[in-house]
């Protein structure tokens, strides 16, 4: 999981202070590193490991110059996580290309050899979007010899969909020419366009998550579609065209967890499905017959779902937890160490609605057990007689290939345990799931269209046909290496 944005504004106009702005919106999506490239004849690039507001300066600002500019937040999952694998990514040739993206590629190593061996290109991280890049590169520079046409860049993003394989959406900006965004064949990663028009012209945004176009003030919004790719023009004219017709399958942890409850991710309110995902926990509660006093969120995500379920149940919504906002997502830190160190400094519990009752905690979801553990406990500590537990996604049993750090099978607090032994490893009095199927009901509630969703962390079902058990084994290998550096 990572954000991006790109914006292509008129002429004379520099785009680096909307693109800040965009970037603080999305910083939740990523926390590891940041950077930011524009154009105005010539590059100027700014990378960085921190957050966004630790790596732009005053100075960096002034010097950030152009109407065409990409940015990015990152969170690692391959790469080592520092600023070398910061994005976006620059190459100079054909014309000067950059790129940024939010994914992760299943055949990153052998197309990164493939790349080496056979197209003679030199990769030089260990970052997914310099393999994206040079593919797509490598494609311009053989179709455009005489000239870069519309026809050679919609080639090259056909050839990366041929080429690369797993989850991914990317922003580009090619020197001289504007931007061009695309969406994987499955539509697993978001993203999303927006215009706004001015006395001087129009302005083109794509993004992660339509709060950042939102709060840049950009409209007559659209998502790309799976398979489709965007050419914006630097005269802000405006391309689109479907090179693919697959399956839909939209990741079902965007809603559970990753975007803001202000976004709308495939024209489906992440507020009112998170909502819905509360009255179908209530429903599910109501059969266990276990009373409860109050219901008590894990900050900030499932505060919506919390309250709704609250409603349902007629039971009182309390915020018992208090949230240290200066500290980072845990779900989303590079390593173990860095989560466990966090989880105490980020929270605190208010004694006063603990004490003596029987609490229902409700969280997004249940991962590795280390923050609902200390959760439970710091409930316990608060006095409560009874703690309970609510995930409001169904248990998390196989890892993410395609851009989540759910690094390795073992760290599943829920694998090869029952609902009862999730309880005990966390020290709760019970634990309760949501359901796979009312997850999936929930999102399409608000999009009769999306028949089919990337849920593979949960179901084991891979929506890409190469993730066989030898893939998993390797792409486990990988980040185990990388976590190993970190900590």
């Amino acid at each position: 999981m990572c954000g991006f944005i790109g914006v292509l504004a008129p002429e004379g106009q520099d785009v680096i202070g909307e693109i800040y702005d965009g970037l603080i919106a999305i910083q939740h999506r990523g926390q590891d590193a940041a950077g930011a490239l524009t154009y105005d004849g010539r590059f100027h690039l700014k990378r960085g490991a921190g957050l966004v507001r630790d790596i732009f300066r005053e100075k960096n600002i002034q010097r950030l110059r152009g109407n065409l500019g990409i940015a990015h937040v990152r969170y690692p999952t391959v790469g080592d996580g520092g600023a070398d694998d910061a994005q976006p990514f620059l190459v100079n040739s054909p014309y000067g290309i950059g790129m940024a993206h939010n994914g992760n590629l299943t055949n990153f190593s052998a197309l990164k050899t493939e790349l080496t061996e056979r197209d003679h290109r030199h990769i030089d991280s260990d970052c997914d979007v310099e393999v994206i890049l040079h593919v797509f590169a490598h494609s311009l520079a053989e179709t455009s010899r005489d000239g870069i046409t519309d026809e050679a860049v919609f080639g090259a993003v056909q050839q990366v969909y041929e080429r690369c394989k797993g989850a991914y959406s990317v922003v580009t900006m090619v020197a001289g020419y504007g931007l061009v965004a695309f969406r994987d064949p499955l539509g697993i990663k978001p993203i999303i366009m927006g215009e706004r028009e001015g006395p001087s012209g129009r302005s083109v945004c794509v993004a992660s998550e339509s709060v950042l176009l939102d709060l840049l003030d950009y409209h007559n919004t659209s998502n790309i579609a799976a398979g489709e790719a965007v050419i914006v023009k630097m005269d802000g004219s405006v391309q689109r065209r479907q090179l693919t017709k697959e399956s839909h399958h939209p990741c079902l942890f965007e809603w559970v967890y990753f975007s803001r409850p202000d976004s709308f991710l495939d024209k489906v309110s992440v507020y009112k499905t998170r909502h819905r995902l509360g009255e179908a926990l209530a429903a599910e509660w109501a059969k266990t017959n276990l009373p409860v006093d109050v219901v008590i969120p894990v900050p900030e995500s499932a505060r919506d779902a919390a309250i709704a379920m609250a409603r349902t149940l007629g039971v009182k919504y309390r915020e018992g937890l208090v949230k240290n906002r200066y500290i980072g997502r845990t779900f989303i830190m590079p390593n173990q160490n860095g989560r466990r160190a966090s989880i105490r400094h980020k929270l605190n519990a208010i004694q006063l609605e603990f004490e003596g009752k029987d609490v229902l905690l409700v969280d997004d979801s249940i991962v590795r057990g280390n923050t609902s553990k200390k959760i439970v406990q710091m409930a316990r500590d608060a006095g409560a007689r009874k703690v309970y537990f609510a995930s409001y996604s169904p248990p998390l049993r196989h890892p993410c290939v395609y851009g989540i750090d759910m690094s390795t099978r073992n760290e599943f607090v829920a694998k090869d345990r029952n609902d009862q032994q999730v309880a005990e490893a966390i020290g709760a009095d019970f634990v309760l799931y949501q359901n796979l199927d009312a997850l999936r009901d929930s999102v399409r509630e608000g999009n009769a269209e999306l028949t089919s969703f990337c849920d593979a962390c949960f179901s084991g079902c891979y929506p890409t046909a190469d993730v066989t058990g030898e893939v998993l084994e390797r792409i486990e290998q990988e980040r185990l290496v990388v976590h190993t550096d970190l900590s």
